[in-house]
């Protein structure tokens, strides 16, 4: 079972959260009843959907970690799993992504970008070197 597998799996378990088509046309996501939240592109890379005020919040700690790759002007954060310690992480970005959904709704003028405008094919994940080198 890939590591987006497993997580997928965990999610769909979620009461929040429902299975769909991805809105980009790659890949299966999840949803809540306002947003797409994740989309699975492939065995190892995850697309999560945030607000641009998470996204400012944890920009620094975004910065220190290995699995994430941000696109400038993107809501979309892109976490590529290599092992379970990644998918803990996405699995607690979704719920930050959950609750900044929520306080966000669709009040006026709120930072809204279409669904469909993830990172897929927009960010490059390189392989860890297994030995620690680069």
């Amino acid at each position: 079972m890939t590591p987006a597998q497993k997580a997928m799996d965990r999610l769909a378990a979620w009461p929040d959260l429902t299975p769909c088509e991805a809105g980009c046309g790659t890949g299966r996501a999840l949803r809540s009843a306002r947003d797409e939240i994740v989309h699975f592109h492939s065995g190892r890379d995850v697309d999560l959907h945030l607000t641009a005020r998470a996204i400012q919040r944890l920009h620094y700690d975004f910065a220190e970690s290995s699995a994430i790759r941000l696109v400038p002007g993107s809501r979309w954060v892109t976490v590529h799993l290599d092992c379970d310690a990644d998918v803990d992480l996405l699995l607690s970005l979704v719920s930050v992504a959950l609750k900044a959904h929520d306080r966000q709704g669709g009040a006026p003028g709120a930072d809204r970008l279409p669904e469909t405008v993830c990172n897929f094919r927009r960010v490059t994940v390189l392989q860890r070197d297994e030995d620690g080198e680069d």
